[in-house]
């Protein structure tokens, strides 16, 4: 390779890296793979991507470095050949309730466009397509309004506009004008007004007051068309004593678009007239959520329970015997017999103590008389749950029945292009939104203005729906919500923008974007990675796929092993010269090694879900044998998650852990759960958010680490107790960084630097603490141990030991026991918590359900974790697992398939059974999972 054809890294050691040298030719897609921990990552994202990033900040000033993302130089001699760095990580794109997929994607922006400048305005009451009111249509409406109604008849001149207006205002006050309403406030315009010209305005002239009354008829009609001349046919009247009228307090009226039937005028359209996160297009009812906070009286209320037997939940008990009192001597007052289950009292009783009445109700309250009138229990409910938290935990999540969901104004979402509202698109899958804009018969009415304006929107919008289908998410809908999309989704939607944007010469660096695809849509997003790479890009992937593996121009292996025993380039070079390569990644590549645990236990107990419907899924029943390893398979978006997570979850969750706060599936039925006593699901999310959190104090091990520093001779002389070994709390941890062992030092526009402490030199403790010694170890030396060292070191010691184990069972022998938990992945996050439940003693009667736990796991993870999970089947526990990983999928005794397709194409189940079965009948099912099944299958009969 020519010197200018390459990246060179010299002396690269960020993290575990071993002063690494490696040559990776550029403009070709590149895999790095190794097993979990092995540096990876670290080369990648902390060394590549972060160099290239520092030396892009470096080009700027220093004035714009202070507002950007500040970024260290990472521990490297040199790097050559570097390339302008984007990283499409698997970070959630946005925690924003307002974030869709369309707004992330920018498309509904396009969608707003159009929709402002071609579509077509229908009433929202009648349905009827609007129309132009002319002056004399406006003053007739005017002149309608009720007898002595008292009007403030005004012209609308700037609307929700930047600017301090000074000239407007001076124009207005020689027109003769006294009045004006800015920003909603009446004020004189003889008076000094200052306005800030970075801040929006909108201001409306006082053209007169007037009452409407016979003799004004001409004074009216002189009025409105001066109104409208003033502000080119726009009216705004304001009813000051609309309530004694009962009629509209503001009304507007215009010359340009307006319903007759209805009596309705509307605004002209402008693309913020459809977003939802400005008052011109959000619903007034939700702010533009789609969604409506309300107490979930199930939640207040047990309906088995009598009044007396504590029915209503938060009024019963301890602390609560105000209320409950109250309550009681409502019910005496409204005869209703609180002896009775609450679900057996007449309807107008229910609603009665759900809402109160307007009578007084008097009752016995620490020997006096009280008179009360009684609102009701949800009013209470408000008044005694003052903590957002503990309110939050009463609260359920209701669809705005105003918009539906839609977060648009009615006005906006009556309008059509098309014959399409905004809505239908948006509900629409990807797929089927790409086919309704790549079909030009739908656009054949435009006239020849219509289709000039239109054209360039168009062509964007089919380009960005094609990139997003192309890489796999035909079945996500534009309108869903972005907090809901996973990280694999979140990284596949950043490349389809990244495709679009058309750049080339620059290094892209991805982590695992194969982390949810089905094995079908796997190739879909190989050519993705292509298209970006044929465009003149270097493409670097972090990834463990075979196909992915397969399909790379250049093949990077990390090792030997993990943490301290990584940091090794074991090879570098093609998937040819990989054959022969002695590797991990080779061996179980090539079949050398394999990944198998063929149990195929029998199905005889069993879970039954029956009647759900939720998302994509309609009336479905569906079995889970218990005391199985059983995979929930499916297409991306076929209803595994909806099917496990948000319907058995919940519900177990609630009839066997005794949760407070359950979001119950309406109508669903489970039965079986009586062989179970616990549930227990563990997922991905952090350990912990802080630097404090680490395995040692996530596990509990710290605990019994800082008991053995508290029985040596030394600490007995001194009258340490355990606590004096946590650093976490005052005594025996280092003041000077709070037992954090680093402090930041903030340097202004360069990036903050974080230095071991001084005072402790990163050890946490302070020296009195760290002259104890356990075996020749202080507690320092213990949380720098690796799980393998303290593994050994521990062997004496039974309950450390343990817990150990079962860490290096499930593959993390390379962590510390001190490491950052914010340092984790959301792979080692997950096996740590799994770590965590095989050390507790067992009853056998567990359900696990676990999402997706080979993510971010090499072969020879997958092995070892498959095989902890049988041991957990072993023990008579049952295991549920959601998952694409063939390797996983093909050692479970029983599969549960999902499909055909995903969104609206999905939500059945289409195969159930052992592997084989699937694989056998893929052809008569339709099921993806087992047509890859038996292509698996045979390659390790072949093997």
């Amino acid at each position: 390779m020519k010197k200018k054809d390459v990246i060179k890294i010299t002396g690269a050691r960020e993290n575990n890296l071993k002063n690494i040298n490696l040559t990776i030719p550029k403009n070709e897609l590149i895999v790095m793979t190794g097993l979990s921990g092995s540096g990876k990552s670290t080369l990648a994202f902390d060394t590549l991507y972060a160099e290239g990033q520092r030396r892009y900040m470096e080009s700027l000033s220093s004035y714009a470095r202070q507002f950007l993302d500040r970024v260290g130089k990472p521990d490297v001699d040199k790097i050559e050949g570097l390339t302008p760095a984007i990283a499409i990580d698997q970070k959630t794109t946005s925690k924003n309730p307002r974030s869709t997929v369309g707004t992330i994607t920018e498309i509904y922006d396009y969608f707003r466009l159009l929709y402002a400048r071609v579509g077509i305005q229908y009433c929202h009451k009648c349905g009827k397509k609007i129309s132009q009111m002319s002056a004399s249509d406006i003053i007739g409406e005017v002149a309608k309004l009720p007898e002595s109604a008292k009007l403030v008849l005004m012209a609308p001149l700037v609307r929700e506009n930047k600017g301090a207006y000074a000239d407007l205002i001076e124009s207005l006050v020689h027109k003769g004008y006294v009045r004006a309403q800015i920003d909603g406030v009446m004020v004189r315009l003889d008076e000094e007004i200052e306005l800030s010209k970075t801040k929006k305005h909108t201001i409306k002239v006082v053209i007169d007051r007037v009452i409407v009354k016979e003799e004004n008829k001409e004074r009216i009609a002189s009025d409105v068309e001066k109104a409208l001349k003033e502000s080119y046919g726009e009216l705004e009247v304001e009813v000051l004593n609309y309530e004694e009228l009962g009629c509209p307090q503001h009304i507007h009226y215009s010359e340009h678009n307006a319903c007759f039937d209805c009596k309705i005028s509307f605004e002209p359209l402008e693309p913020l007239s459809f977003s939802f996160n400005s008052p011109k297009g959000a619903c007034s009812e939700c702010d533009g959520l789609g969604i409506r906070y309300t107490l979930d009286t199930e939640k207040i209320i047990d309906s088995d329970l009598s009044i007396e037997k504590g029915a209503v939940k938060i009024v019963y008990g301890f602390n609560k015997g105000y209320y409950f009192t109250f309550l009681k001597g409502f019910c005496a007052h409204n005869d209703i017999d609180v002896t009775v289950p609450y679900s057996e009292l007449p309807l107008h009783q229910q609603k009665a103590i759900l809402h109160g009445n307007i009578d007084e109700v008097e009752f016995l309250w620490k020997n006096h008389k009280v008179k009360r009138i009684f609102p009701g229990i949800i009013r209470i409910a408000y008044d005694m749950l003052k903590d957002e938290k503990e309110l939050s935990d009463y609260m359920s999540e209701k669809v705005c029945d105003v918009c539906g969901g839609h977060r648009l104004k009615r006005e906006s979402l009556a309008v059509k292009v098309a014959d399409t509202k905004i809505a239908q698109l948006l509900e629409m899958p990807i797929a089927k939104t790409y086919e309704f804009f790549a079909n030009d018969e739908n656009f054949s009415y435009f006239d020849t203005q219509s289709r000039m304006i239109a054209e360039p929107i168009l062509n964007e919008i089919k380009e960005r729906l094609f990139f997003l289908y192309d890489v796999g998410l035909g079945y996500i809908t534009l309108g869903r919500d972005a907090r809901t999309i996973s990280g694999g989704e979140a990284q596949r939607i950043r490349i389809a923008s990244q495709i679009g944007s058309g750049l080339t010469g620059v290094m892209y660096v991805l982590d695992e974007p194969s982390i949810g695809l089905h094995e079908r849509d796997t190739l879909k997003l190989i050519r993705t990675l292509r298209s970006l790479q044929e465009k003149g890009n270097t493409v670097i992937v972090v990834e463990h796929d075979k196909e992915t593996i397969e399909n790379a121009d250049f093949i990077v292996d990390i090792g030997s092993g993990a943490g301290k025993f990584g940091g090794e380039v074991v090879f570098s070079g093609t998937l040819e010269k990989l054959k022969k390569a002695k590797t991990l990644t080779a061996d179980y590549l090539y079949g050398r090694k394999k990944i198998e645990y063929f149990y195929r236990r029998p199905q005889e107990k069993w879970i039954e879900i029956k009647n759900v419907t939720i998302n994509n899924i309609e009336k479905l029943s569906a079995k889970i044998p218990l005391n199985n390893f059983v995979c929930i398979t499916g297409v991306s978006g076929s209803g595994k998650s909806s099917l496990m997570l948000q319907t058995l979850l919940p519900t177990a969750r609630e009839l066997l852990n005794h949760a407070r706060k359950v979001n119950k599936v309406a109508g669903v039925e489970i039965t079986g759960l009586e062989h179970v006593d616990k549930v227990i699901y563990l997922d991905q999310s952090p350990i912990g958010r802080t630097p404090r959190s680490n395995p040692a104090t996530y596990t509990g091990v710290m605990d019994e680490i800082r008991n053995l520093f508290a029985q040596t001779k030394e600490s007995q002389i001194r009258g340490y107790t355990a606590s004096r070994f946590s650093f976490n709390v005052k005594g025996g941890r280092c003041e000077k960084c709070q037992g954090e062992g680093e402090n930041k030092i903030e340097m202004h526009f360069l990036p903050d630097i974080m230095v071991k402490c001084d005072a402790c030199g990163g050890k946490r403790y302070n020296q009195q603490t760290l002259e104890v010694f356990y075996k020749g170890k202080t507690i320092a030396d213990v949380l720098a141990m690796s799980v393998d060292e303290a593994f050994e070191f521990f062997k004496p010691i039974p309950k450390i030991h343990q817990k150990m184990k079962t860490l290096v069972d499930v593959g993390l022998g390379y962590i510390t026991l001190g490491q950052n938990a914010v340092t984790l992945s959301g792979g080692e996050a997950q096996r740590i918590k799994l770590s965590k439940e095989l050390s507790r003693k067992d009853t056998g009667k567990t359900l696990y359900i676990l999402d997706e736990p080979t993510t971010g796991l090499h072969f020879a993870d997958v092995d070892r974790l498959t095989n902890v999970l049988h041991k957990f089947v072993e023990l008579g526990n049952s295991m549920l697992i959601i998952e694409h990983n063939l390797d996983m999928i093909k050692n479970a005794d029983y599969i549960i398939d999902m499909g055909p397709e995903g969104g609206s194409g999905g939500g059945l189940i289409i195969a159930e059974g052992s592997p084989e079965v699937l694989a056998k009948n893929h052809k008569k099912t339709g099921s993806y999972t087992g047509e890859y099944l038996e292509k698996e299958l045979q390659l390790h009969q072949k093997t």
